[in-house]
């Protein structure tokens, strides 16, 4: 299971979650399981059932007034109860100055207690979002992938197999390049995946002969894309004589990551094929299906079409001769 600890949330830059620490900074190794958050206005009146530990807890103005209205033995006593679940975290909204008791027991309990200046609302909204893309499943796939027409396409094969040498060819007829070497492939909701390349490898290519080469730097920030959906998977391989190729294109194959299935085509490599070419008019192909059209399945409609034809106009030649 993914996991975000609290952090990890702080350091995270470019979020504007706009988030400090004021108390239980002890808790900050603290992991979040959920992207669905959760406003404890139940538990601190001391009913406890529905809450979830690994969720974010938000504490708004209602949360926070009705706490101040209480005694401070029952707030202490409902306050104690809320922490001792030990949650990984909790948010006040719009700044807001939390009681006493509040910071007392998140400290005690080691339960990071964060501020934002963002309303409820705003703040929900923006870090379910963050949290979705962050906790979703991920993992890491040797190879390349780059946006070809606007088709996310990732290129696998054995190493040598000319992956980067393909890339750098699109690149060279203006596509864009994502990652190199190494795509970190994350899901998206609702069943799609998206593909990024690491931190250390971004923007950079290995070139045999050359080395590593920038391509931001070389071709300028239109040859380069920070992270693409991937619509299809095409996996370079050596060519073998006595191995079986679809010429028809109607063997229709998936290449599975995470439990989503993309599109998968076999590609054979050898001496006078231009693949960048045929990346190329794959991935027109591609978005041709996407859009209902399928010109493999078109010329099998059509051949079927004409050998009924001719079968039909067969049996009437022979009927006629018999009744001769």
């Amino acid at each position: 299971m993914a996991q975000l600890s609290v952090r990890e949330l702080l350091e995270e830059q470019n979020t504007g979650l706009e988030l400090e620490v004021l108390a239980g900074a002890d808790g900050l190794h603290k992991c979040i399981e959920s992207h669905r958050i959760q406003k404890p206005g139940l538990a601190l009146a001391g009913h406890l059932s529905y809450l979830h530990p690994n969720r974010l807890q938000i504490l708004g103005s209602t949360e926070l007034s009705y706490l101040e209205k209480l005694t401070p033995e029952t707030a202490a006593e409902n306050v104690e109860q809320l922490c001792s679940l030990g949650f990984s975290c909790l948010i006040i909204t719009k700044g807001q100055t939390p009681p006493k008791v509040l910071l007392e027991k998140t400290e005690h309990y080691a339960i990071p207690l964060l501020r934002t200046q963002m309303k409820s609302s705003a703040f929900i909204s923006l870090i379910t979002k963050f949290l979705e893309e962050r906790l979703l499943p991920s993992t890491s796939v040797h190879g390349v992938l780059v946006d070809v027409f606007g088709v996310g396409v990732l290129l696998m094969g054995q190493s040598g197999i000319g992956k980067s040498e393909c890339a750098l060819d699109l690149v060279l007829r203006g596509h864009r390049l994502v990652a190199d070497d190494v795509v970190k492939v994350r899901t998206k909701l609702p069943a799609v995946l998206f593909g990024e390349g690491s931190d250390l490898l971004h923007y950079h290519m290995e070139i045999r002969g050359l080395g590593i080469i920038n391509i931001k730097h070389l071709f300028g920030v239109a040859a380069i894309r920070e992270r693409k959906k991937i619509d299809v998977a095409m996996e370079l391989q050596e060519w073998n004589d006595e191995a079986t190729y679809d010429r028809l294109g109607l063997d229709e194959q998936h290449y599975e990551l995470l439990g989503i299935k993309v599109p998968l085509l076999r590609i054979p490599v050898c001496p006078g094929r231009n693949i960048s070419t045929i990346i190329e008019v794959g991935a027109r192909n591609q978005l041709l299906k996407e859009m209902g059209y399928n010109s493999a399945r078109e010329f099998q409609d059509r051949l079927e079409k004409r050998m009924a034809e001719v079968a039909q106009l067969h049996s009437h030649v022979i009927i006629g001769d018999n009744l001769e």
